[in-house]
Parts: C-alpha cells; sequence; structure tokens
C-alpha cells in the first residue's frame, strides 16, 4: 500500500479518473443526438479555435477535452459498433497531454488513438499518427475511417513507393487483398494527402517527404506545408510502437542521395590488401562503437603493399578506401547485415529482419562490403540531404506515443525528448504469464535449451513463436529443430517473400 501511495504512475492514472468520470457523464445526453448534431460540435469547436493563438487554443482544447471524447465515442459506437473503455479514455487522455501510453498488446491503441487524433485536428493544423510499417498505416486508417468521416473529418494514407490513398466512404475497390478495412482507401495525391485533418503514414515516409521539401525548388512542389507556410505539418504526432522509432532507430539516418563517380578496381585492390592484414597487430577493432583503426604496423605494411612513401600524402583516397574494407571485412556479417541475393548486396534491416532493397550504405561502404563479396560494384552515391529520426520527430511542437513495452526505457524517453510514460492497467486483469528472464553461460547451451523448450511444447500441440536477432541464428535454430524431428516454418530475410503465406497458415 505504502508502495502504492508513493508510486507516480499511480498518482498519474488518479488524475485521469476525475475526467473518465466527466465522460461517462455525458455519455447518456450525447446518445441523444443525431448525427448532424454531432457534427456541428465539430464545425462549433473549429470555429472558435480559429481565430485563437497557440496558448489559448492549448486551454479550449483542455476545456472541451471531456465533450470531444464523448463525441468521439458516440461515432466509435455507431459506425464501429465498438465503444471506448474507460482504459482507453485515460490513454487517449495520456496522449492529448503529450507523454507516452503504454497498453498492453490487444488493448486497442487503434481505437485509443482516435481520441486525441480528433481532438487536435479541431485547430485546423493536420495531425499525423506514425506507424512502423505500410500495413498498420493503411489499416489503422482504413478501419478507424468511418468514424473520422461520421465527424465530417478527412483521413488520408501516405505510404512508402509513394502510395498515397484519402478515406472516401462511397470508393468501393483495394489494392489490398484479404484486408476488409481498406476498400474505402481510393488513390490520391500527396498534396491532397497532407492537407487533409488525420493523416495515417511511417516514420520513412514522413521523413523522406520532409527532405524532399527542402530540396523543393518552388512552393507548389512542397506538400508538407501550404503556400503561405500557415499550418505546419509539424503540429502534432502520435507514434505508434514509440520505443521501436524513438529509440532503436532513432539515431538513423534518412539519405537522399544521387550518383557520384563511377566505381574503381581500387576497391577490389583494398579488399585484397585489407584480407591480408592480422588483426590486433595490423588493424584494432572498436565493435561497441562499429569503428576500426590501422595501427602504425599496419599503415607501414599497407605501404609496403602500395609501394609508397607516405600513404597519407601520396594517396589519400586509399585511406579511406581502406578504412571501408576494414569495417566491410570485420564489422558486417553476410546474413546477419546483409544478405547476397541475385548478385546483388541486399541491407537487412536489423529491427523487422526485413530485406532493405533500395538502402544502400553510404561514402563507398556498400562498395567495399560488394567487392568484399566479389558481387559487381555499383556506382557511388553522394548525400544531399539527410536528417535522424531523432533530430525530425523532435520538430513536432507535441509528441506522444504508444507502445505495449515503454517502461523500461522511461529514463531515456525523458532525457532525449522530455516524454514522460504513463502505465495505463489493463481493461480487465491479464491471464498472460509473463516469465522472468533466463541467462545462459554459452550461446550453444541456450539455443539448445531454446529447442528442448520447443520439443516439449510440440509434443503438447502448443503453438511456439521464436524470435532470434539475425538470419544466422534462426538458421541455426533451423537445423536444431530438424535434428529434433519438429515441424516447423522459418521466416527470414532470405524467404520473407512468403512471409503472407507463412503467417496465414501459422
Amino acid at each position: 500500500m505504502l508502495g502504492k501511495l508513493f508510486d507516480s504512475n499511480e498518482r498519474q492514472i488518479k488524475t485521469l479518473k476525475p475526467l473518465v468520470d466527466k465522460i461517462n457523464n455525458l455519455e447518456k445526453d450525447f446518445e441523444k443526438l443525431s448525427q448532424q448534431q454531432l457534427k456541428e460540435k465539430t464545425n462549433k469547436w473549429r470555429q472558435e479555435l480559429k481565430d485563437m493563438n497557440e496558448t489559448a487554443q492549448k486551454t479550449y482544447l483542455d476545456k472541451i477535452l471531456p465533450e470531444a471524447f464523448s463525441v468521439v465515442r458516440e461515432a466509435a459506437k455507431r459506425t464501429l459498433k465498438q465503444r471506448h473503455y474507460d482504459v482507453q479514455l485515460m490513454a487517449g487522455i495520456t496522449l492529448h497531454q503529450g507523454k507516452i501510453a503504454e497498453q498492453k498488446t490487444g488493448e486497442g491503441k487503434t481505437l485509443t488513438a482516435t481520441l486525441p487524433l480528433y481532438l487536435n485536428c479541431l485547430t485546423g493544423k493536420g495531425v499525423h499518427l506514425v506507424t512502423p510499417n505500410d500495413y498498420l498505416a493503411r489499416h489503422g486508417a482504413g478501419w478507424m475511417g468511418p468514424v473520422y468521416d461520421f465527424l465530417d473529418m478527412s483521413v488520408a494514407v501516405v505510404m512508402g513507393d509513394q502510395k498515397i490513398y484519402k478515406y472516401d466512404p462511397e470508393y468501393q475497390g483495394s489494392e489490398f487483398e484479404g484486408d476488409e478495412y481498406t476498400i474505402n482507401l481510393k488513390p490520391t495525391e500527396k498534396r491532397q494527402a497532407y492537407e487533409c485533418d488525420i493523416i495515417y503514414g511511417t516514420n520513412h515516409e514522413f521523413g523522406f517527404d520532409y527532405l524532399r521539401d527542402n530540396m523543393a525548388r518552388r512552393f507548389e512542389d512542397m506538400v508538407q506545408t501550404n503556400l503561405n507556410g500557415e499550418w505546419g505539418a509539424h503540429n502534432y504526432a502520435i507514434i505508434d510502437e514509440v520505443d521501436s522509432i524513438l529509440i532503436d532507430v532513432a539515431r538513423t539516418p534518412l539519405i537522399i542521395s544521387t550518383q557520384a563517380a563511377q566505381p574503381t578496381e581500387r576497391y577490389h585492390q583494398a579488399s585484397r590488401i585489407v584480407k591480408q592484414l592480422i588483426k590486433d597487430t595490423d588493424y584494432e577493432v572498436e565493435e561497441k562503437f562499429k569503428t576500426t583503426t590501422l595501427t602504425d604496423l599496419g599503415i607501414r605494411r599497407v605501404e609496403n603493399m602500395l609501394s609508397v612513401g607516405n600513404l597519407y600524402e601520396q594517396d589519400f583516397e586509399m585511406v579511406h578506401l581502406i578504412e571501408q574494407a576494414l569495417s566491410a571485412n570485420t564489422l558486417y556479417e553476410k546474413d546477419k547485415d546483409y544478405v547476397v541475393k541475385d548478385g546483388a548486396v541486399v541491407i537487412v534491416d536489423q529491427f523487422t529482419g526485413r530485406l532493405l532493397p533500395s538502402n544502400r550504405y553510404s561514402q563507398g561502404l556498400h562498395q567495399a562490403i560488394e567487392a568484399k563479396e566479389g558481387v559487381e560494384i555499383q556506382q557511388e552515391s553522394r548525400t544531399l540531404a539527410e536528417i535522424s529520426y531523432q533530430n525530425y520527430f523532435r520538430m513536432y511542437s507535441k509528441l506522444a506515443g504508444m507502445t505495449g513495452t515503454a517502461v523500461t526505457e522511461a529514463e531515456e524517453f525523458y532525457k532525449m525528448y522530455k516524454l514522460d510514460v504513463v502505465v495505463i492497467p489493463t481493461n480487465k486483469p491479464i491471464a498472460r504469464m509473463d516469465h522472468t528472464d533466463v541467462v545462459y553461460k554459452t550461446e550453444a547451451a541456450k539455443f539448445s535449451a531454446v529447442a528442448d523448450e520447443i520439443a516439449e511444447k510440440y509434443k503438447k500441440g502448443q503453438p511456439v513463436l521464436v524470435g532470434t536477432t539475425s538470419v544466422e541464428k534462426s538458421q541455426l535454430l533451423h537445423e536444431q529443430l530438424k535434428r529434433r524431428g519438429i515441424k516447423h516454418e522459418i521466416l527470414n530475410a532470405k524467404n520473407h517473400a512468403r512471409e503472407a503465406l507463412i503467417i496465414a497458415q501459422a
């Protein structure tokens, strides 16, 4: 009891309950209103917010929050036949306050987001819901589209490969087979999508659109702001799987590049030289910081191989090529960091295990890996624009996040983004058992134990999902299960084309 009394999370939950009570007290009154009367509330609030400054708008949004949330709850009941639970209202308030709501898996984050998105887009400034992949963006917008449409709010989806859709209840067609929620997503122009009230999209696409806007030569070619620059694109964003986007890939650079000089035979030469060098004698590797450096002895050996007196004075370009070749040969592993597919080096996303065929390492590193693997060396690229996710999302006036696992990184979220984490209670007690971690002395012992555990569950007829950190480790476990005669499917970057089929039959 004392622990709960002094627990800051409990205190925050207690401050949310009076607001939840207000919303619940309004429910009976809002049930009596027609759709037109609910839409009129949207229009009334928009008009009143229109001429206010930013500070006044913030105060006004806090004031109308119970009514606005009641309007959204009523719209969801009538269109989706789903009613927001009290815990979802708590999470919605947390998101509106610019905090991170930790909701356990299955607690309805998609429905929760409709509350703060509606409230914040009343200001007339676009609001963004950021997802880690295209599927979640289109699925969320298509599923929640009827709620926004009911309240006279427009919604759009911005996806990879320049695919853009706008929710239109009259449109009956879908490019996404098997996804019942996307039949009302109609292809549109990107600029029209950004002029919508609510925009769903991936972190990847929002970031690249920002870079493209900064490279545009005319205002007319910009998409994330209007011609007068009156409404900024970076008003309010809710980030789904916020720990993945703001922590795991936060420093991943988004780069727009163009082709530079033609590749040369010198990459092969550098690769051959590096393969003759000895670790710890000729060069040192800092795996923690992903850096390699030549020792004095190593520099002399390279100079002897190239027949030059002073490498740094006579052939500085080769210094760079040697350094990249060292990184390629010592820090980047095949079937972990990249795979060789159809005679080309393809990067593997470290967080999703997916292939990234359109991505290339910069500053000659990709060419160094191609030389290492003996495949055709492609042209080098020159960086034109670059930004990290960390810097991009800091531009938003208000930022919020949702995830099932945030409290473990609460300190990092506050230090880097000044974001507080609030753990939202579950609607019903959790039936799932979350066991503590088991630590093994060696990797071999760990994988042997994992295989034994799977075999035990397999005998009971219990389905098992296993996640590994690399293609190589998934193959290792695959071999162990084969030896034990356990029927299974393997899904990694090498056979990701079969992903939908494997998941459908799981």
